[in-house]
């Protein structure tokens, strides 16, 4: 059983920074391929925001490519989202994917 629990989210002030977790079990860590998502207020559907392939390559969307990081702790099981300056439109439920498997998401407010 595949199980991805996210952590981490919580309110912060424009220009902040928070870092999400997301501790995995279930799946060969190492070399998984794993997502970050996030699902925008009033949006239907969940935006990619960054990926791991094959537990290498990192990618990331233009629009946060110079703000947030992806990195992970393969003795730890978790993948980490560090998210700086912050932005009111990064407000969302944040979601860690890895193939058909989903976390139960993490909330991230901006405001100020």
């Amino acid at each position: 059983q595949v199980d991805l629990v996210e952590s981490g989210g919580g309110s912060v002030q424009p220009g902040g920074s928070l870092r999400l977790s997301c501790a995995a079990s279930g799946i060969t860590f190492s070399l998984a391929t794993m997502g970050w998502y996030r699902q925008a207020p009033g949006n239907r559907r969940r935006e990619l925001v960054a990926s791991i392939k094959s537990g290498t390559n990192i990618t990331y969307s233009d629009s946060v490519a110079d703000r947030f990081t992806l990195s992970k702790d393969n003795a730890k099981n978790t993948v980490y989202l560090q998210m700086n300056d912050l932005k009111p439109e990064h407000t969302a439920v944040y979601y860690c994917n890895a193939y058909a498997w989903w976390g139960k998401g993490t909330q991230v407010t901006v405001s100020g």
